[in-house]
C-alpha cells in the first residue's frame, strides 16, 4: 500500500494528515474551514484516495495560513506515498461539469513542480467567508510540495461554488489516473529513466 503520514506544526497551524493512494475514497476531514472540508472530501471521493486530515489554524485572523499549509502537507504526503514512482501511469486528466461550470485538470507526475491556473471567478464573489483566491494558493502549495506539474482551467461558470467544486472533483479524478500502477509499465515512466 502506498501510504504516508505527515505532520506540520508552526506558530500559525497544526496539521496531521494521512493519505492512501490505493484507497476507496474514504475520508475524515476537519480543517476548521467547512467549505475546504467539503472540497477535500470531494477530491478524496472522486480520486479514490483515503484521506484523514485534522487541522487547526489561526482562522480568527485569516484562512490563508491554514489553506496554504494544508496544501503543503498534502503535497508532501503525495510525494512520500508515490515513493520511487515505479510503474505509475504518470499522466492524468479530467474534465468535470458542475451544472453551468466546467473545470479541466491535467497532471504530470514529473518531479518538476509547476502550476498553471486559468480560472475565471466571478468578481466580488465569496462563499460565506471563504475567499476564492485561496484555491490558487492551495494548489500552488500542493504542486510545489508534491513535485507535480498541474494545469487547472475553468473556461466558464457563473456560480463560484460550482466552479471550485468542479476543480476539486477534476483534481481527484486526474490524480486517480496519474497515480495508478499499470503492470505494463516497467520502471519509471520516462525515457530518461528518472523523473525530476
Amino acid at each position: 500500500m502506498r501510504t504516508a503520514k505527515v505532520e506540520r506544526k508552526t506558530k500559525e497551524t497544526d496539521i496531521r494528515l494521512s493519505l492512501n493512494l490505493d484507497g476507496e475514497g474514504k475520508y475524515a476531514i476537519d480543517t476548521s474551514i467547512p467549505f475546504l472540508d467539503h472540497m477535500l472530501s470531494l477530491m478524496s471521493k472522486h480520486g479514490l484516495l483515503d484521506m484523514r486530515i485534522k487541522a487547526k489554524g489561526d482562522i480568527d485572523i485569516d484562512f490563508h495560513h491554514t489553506v496554504e499549509d494544508i496544501g503543503i502537507v498534502l503535497g508532501k504526503a503525495m510525494k512520500e506515498a508515490l515513493g520511487n514512482m515505479q510503474g505509475i501511469t504518470r499522466y492524468g486528466q479530467a474534465a468535470v461539469p458542475m451544472d453551468e461550470a466546467l473545470a479541466m485538470v491535467s497532471i504530470d507526475i514529473s518531479g518538476r513542480p509547476y502550476l498553471v491556473y486559468k480560472v475565471e471567478i466571478p468578481k466580488k464573489s465569496k462563499i460565506k467567508n471563504f475567499e476564492p483566491d485561496l484555491i490558487e494558493d492551495f494548489l500552488q502549495a500542493f504542486a510545489s510540495n508534491s513535485s507535480i506539474t498541474l494545469h487547472v482551467m475553468s473556461p466558464y461558470g457563473r456560480n463560484t461554488h460550482h466552479i471550485i467544486e468542479a476543480i476539486f472533483k477534476a483534481l481527484g479524478r486526474a490524480l486517480r489516473q496519474a497515480v495508478v500502477v499499470d503492470p505494463r509499465v516497467k520502471g519509471v515512466p520516462s525515457t530518461k529513466r528518472v523523473l525530476g
